[in-house]
């Protein structure tokens, strides 16, 4: 059998509090077992070729080393690494990374995701001033915070992502922020302290259809984080909500159509449509790569359904050009606004 090499983004970077690692060279396919030892028991899931639309350039862009350096020098975790995310190069060259609080291990073990599993670190009280530092020395104008599910906190990390919010208001009160948070399932009021930081844009993502959550996402509940985010709108309907699926996984277009209507009854403003892509053999398969047109059609639909925004492409992912998409986000409100008001004679 042939070995498949894995390259590692994350050599040499730190996960949760624990002091940077050193180096390490590329490893064979036994590395998904040691990152992923809950899945170490399920059969192997043979990683099908990517089609030409989804190939992606090895980062080699000069400003995308700038950019690792800072994340490095900060202590700071990204779930562009974690996540083994296809834009990274693309994002990174740009000065463009996605935060990732509270460590690099979670609580969870969805199926489709890269991050590590286990019990997490404490929480590092001094995070959210080092992720502002770092925003503010790269001169963002749009940022998103993300973190890993902490199941183990009473809040589940509420007030560590409202810290956080406050932070980059001091730090650099221009940009403005995007966070991409868990469902704080059964952590009553966790909700209404992130919504009082008064965050620009609040994302959960749904991730799939509900008939898949038993085998992708098991950890979680579909008509809970469809109530997260509407309780977001009846909280501070200012604040723009924003969620995702991913698509190649086994769902069909009915039920991808009917999530799209499940969430502009819960008001979302901001739909992503991206394709699944198995990040290790362990991990969950995909069913079809879905050809672009069809991502063409869902965004097509999801227009006209009402949201404000939609992207829906094989590369999208949550806070892939974010910044671009939230300036775009807030015309479209604007639009909107103009077109409601009472035209005078």
């Amino acid at each position: 059998m042939a070995t498949r090499i894995l390259v590692d983004h994350r050599a040499g970077g730190a996960v949760g509090n624990a002091p940077p690692a050193a180096p390490v060279p590329a490893v064979a396919e036994a590395r998904p077992a040691l990152r992923h030892p809950e899945k170490a028991h399920r059969p192997d899931n043979p990683i099908k070729r990517k089609p030409d639309w989804i190939r992606v350039r090895a980062p080699t862009h000069p400003i995308y080393h700038e950019t690792r350096e800072l994340m490095r020098d900060n202590r700071l975790v990204t779930v562009c690494e974690e996540a083994a995310c296809p834009n990274i190069g693309e994002c990174w060259s740009q000065r463009h990374a996605t935060m990732m609080i509270m460590g690099g291990i979670c609580t969870r073990a969805c199926s489709f995701c890269n991050i590590a599993t286990g019990m997490p670190h404490a929480l590092d009280d001094d995070e959210p001033r080092r992720v502002a530092d770092a925003v503010a020395k790269l001169g963002l104008r749009h940022v998103v915070i993300t973190s890993v599910d902490r199941d183990d906190l009473r809040d589940g990390g509420a007030a560590h992502f409202a810290a956080t919010i406050r932070a980059l208001r001091a730090a650099a009160p221009d940009t403005t922020v995007e966070i991409l948070t868990p469902d704080f399932l059964r952590k009553d009021g966790a909700l209404e302290v992130v919504v009082q930081a008064r965050p620009d844009v609040f994302n959960h993502n749904l991730e799939t259809v509900p008939r898949l959550y038993p085998t992708i996402r098991p950890g979680a509940r579909y008509f809970h984080s469809l109530r997260l985010l509407d309780r977001v709108k009846e909280l501070d309907p200012s604040i723009f909500t924003k969620s995702g699926v991913m698509v190649g996984l086994g769902e069909e277009r009915g039920e991808v159509l009917q999530v799209m209507d499940d969430m502009r009854s819960a008001s979302i403003d901001f739909l992503t449509v991206g394709q699944y892509l198995q990040p290790t053999v362990k991990h969950a398969a995909v069913d079809r790569f879905v050809e672009p047109t069809e991502f063409a059609d869902y965004a097509a639909m999801a227009r006209a359904k009402g949201f404000l925004l939609v992207s829906a492409t094989p590369l999208t992912r949550s806070s892939y050009h974010a910044d671009r998409d939230f300036a775009a986000l807030r015309a479209a409100r604007e639009a909107q606004l103009a077109a409601r008001a009472p035209r005078s004679n």
